[in-house]
């Protein structure tokens, strides 16, 4: 069983019933999926930037990553209905805890002039959105092997009903968020 999975259980979950005094402990908040999504905007062009975009996912998450396809024909950016745009990957269980540990603790510090991750991203619903500018911050990609510096795009779904909860299990499972 993964480290963060046994501290949210024994920790975290016993702090959210004590602050929010939540009669029932099926109301607890907690992480319920971790979706990694990278948009490859040169994939028209270049069809092998699909398959090195899945590889980088893949390593970075541990589980495989799908393409995703467009849903719509737009004329001006070149874009046909049902091309690959982009890679992603839904992370639950194990592979989430294990994941969003690597994240705080070993990828995030690695990020330069690393001030903490922005506490205002919560979309009103409990979810957080985190963005990152470069794969390289991964651990597990080798510098030498990137084609490309692609950005991705990290949300993080729980269970919480306000921004509130999210934010206070968020940071409790160790989230670096930035002092305003």
């Amino acid at each position: 069983m993964a480290r963060l999975r046994e501290f949210y259980k024994a920790e975290v979950a016993p702090a959210l019933m004590k602050k929010f005094e939540y009669s029932s402990v099926m109301q607890i908040p907690k992480l319920d999926k971790i979706v990694i999504n990278v948009g490859v905007g040169d994939a028209k062009d270049n069809s092998k930037a699909i398959d090195n975009v899945i590889n980088d996912v893949t390593l970075i998450s541990g589980q495989k990553a799908v393409p995703t396809f467009a849903k719509k024909s737009v004329a001006n950016f070149k874009l046909r209905q049902g091309m690959k745009i982009g890679v992603k990957v839904t992370l639950r269980g194990d592979k989430m805890y294990e994941f969003l540990d690597r994240l705080f603790n070993f990828s995030l510090p690695r990020v330069r002039d690393f001030k903490g991750i922005n506490p205002n991203a919560f979309d009103g619903r409990g979810n957080y959105a985190l963005g990152l500018k470069e794969q390289l911050i991964f651990p597990e990609i080798e510098y030498d092997k990137v084609e490309k510096i692609r950005g991705m795009d990290i949300c993080f779904v729980t269970t919480a009903n306000t921004d509130e909860e999210a934010r206070e299990l968020l940071k409790l499972m160790g989230a670096p968020f930035a002092k305003n």
